[in-house]
């Protein structure tokens, strides 16, 4: 019985990785390169929701594509933030920092992720850059965009590290020091460019 549940929980977290770098790693990323169309100004940001938008059967895509493997890697996610077990003796200190940052960036996400669909996509109004525009002149939204892009970022870049070992892509310690630099590279990159573009909404159109 044991066996089967150790089995069974080494399945859910080998999907719980798989969905955070696929499905929604890659949401993540469609994301912050259509905010990023903001810095060329509204029409471009505009017309690239339009395109996002004409897609085929769009709300089926993003039900069983988006969605679904979201909320599976978040809750799952928010259980092993606050069950796993926090080894500082078994690892370096810099291998604990980054294993107590991904759980709280995980939580920050999952947060930010609800509220900022909440508040754009799910809001009833259509997501134009005039509408995230009068969204980013409130400071507190504007602080609040600033964080999640950060804890998203940071939280996709080390997890990407993390499943390159657990899926047997980086095998040894040369390939996962080299493997760290490269995801910490992309998170500052991708943050980046999160932020220019939360910037750029807050220019008039």
């Amino acid at each position: 019985m044991a066996q089967t549940k150790t089995h069974s929980d080494y399945l859910l977290r080998r999907l719980h990785t798989l969905a955070g770098v696929v499905p929604v790693g890659l949401f993540l990323l469609e994301h912050l390169f259509t905010n990023a169309m903001a810095v060329n100004g509204s029409a471009s940001f505009n017309n690239a929701v339009r395109v996002i938008q004409s897609i085929p059967l769009l709300h089926f895509v993003e039900f069983f594509f988006i969605f679904l493997p979201l909320v599976y890697h978040g809750v799952f996610g928010l259980y092993v933030a606050f069950t796993s077990g926090y080894n500082a003796g078994e690892y370096s200190w810099a291998r604990n920092l980054l294993f107590v940052l991904q759980r709280i960036t995980g939580v920050i996400t999952f947060v930010f992720i609800i509220f900022h669909l909440w508040t754009t996509r799910f809001s009833g109004n259509p997501p134009t850059f005039d509408t995230v525009h009068r969204l980013m002149m409130q400071p507190a939204y504007l602080w609040f965009m600033i964080i999640g892009v950060v804890a998203a970022t940071f939280h996709f870049a080390n997890g990407l590290w993390s499943f390159c070992i657990h899926w047997g892509i980086t095998v040894g310690a040369r390939a996962q020091r080299i493997t760290a630099y490269v995801t910490m590279v992309l998170f500052v990159v991708l943050a980046g460019v999160g932020i220019d573009a939360i910037y750029a909404f807050t220019r008039a159109a």
